[in-house]
C-alpha cells in the first residue's frame, strides 16, 4: 500500500487533475469542440448554471485518481506504464463510444482530451 503514496509529486497529482478538468471546460466549450460533439452524443450545450453538478463531480474524482495514478508510475520511473493504461482506456471508452452510437466526430474528441489530459498531467509530474 506505501507504493500508492511513497515518492508521489502531490502538488503536481492536483495540478494536473485541476488543469485537465479546467483543459476539458474549455476542450467541449462552443469555442473549441463542444457544438458538434453535443450534436454528436445528443445533448444540447447549456450555460455554466445547467451544468450536471453529478457528472462534473465525477469528472474530478476520475481526473485526480488518473492524475495519482500518473504520479504512482512517475515515482515508480514507469511512466510508460501509465501511458499505455491510458491509451488502453482511451481505446475502450472508443468503442464504448461505438455501441452507444456516438459520431465518429464525439468520439475522436473524446478521445483526444483523454491523451490530452494524459499529457498535462505527465507535464505536471515533471516540472512540479
Amino acid at each position: 500500500m506505501n507504493e500508492l503514496v511513497a515518492g508521489v509529486g502531490w502538488l503536481g497529482v492536483i495540478t494536473g487533475a485541476v488543469l485537465s478538468f479546467l483543459v476539458g471546460w474549455l476542450w467541449y466549450s462552443p469555442k473549441l469542440f463542444g457544438t458538434k460533439w453535443a450534436e454528436g452524443v445528443g445533448v444540447s450545450l447549456g450555460s455554466a448554471s445547467g451544468m450536471p453538478v453529478g457528472a462534473m463531480v465525477a469528472l474530478l474524482v476520475g481526473l485526480l485518481l488518473m492524475s495519482w495514478f500518473v504520479g504512482v508510475a512517475a515515482a515508480a520511473n514507469a511512466l510508460p506504464t501509465a501511458i499505455l493504461a491510458t491509451i488502453a482506456f482511451t481505446a475502450l471508452a472508443y468503442s464504448g463510444g461505438m455501441f452507444t452510437k456516438k459520431t465518429a466526430y464525439a468520439r475522436n474528441v473524446d478521445a483526444g482530451y483523454w491523451i490530452v489530459a494524459l499529457v498535462v498531467m505527465v507535464v505536471c509530474q515533471k516540472v512540479l
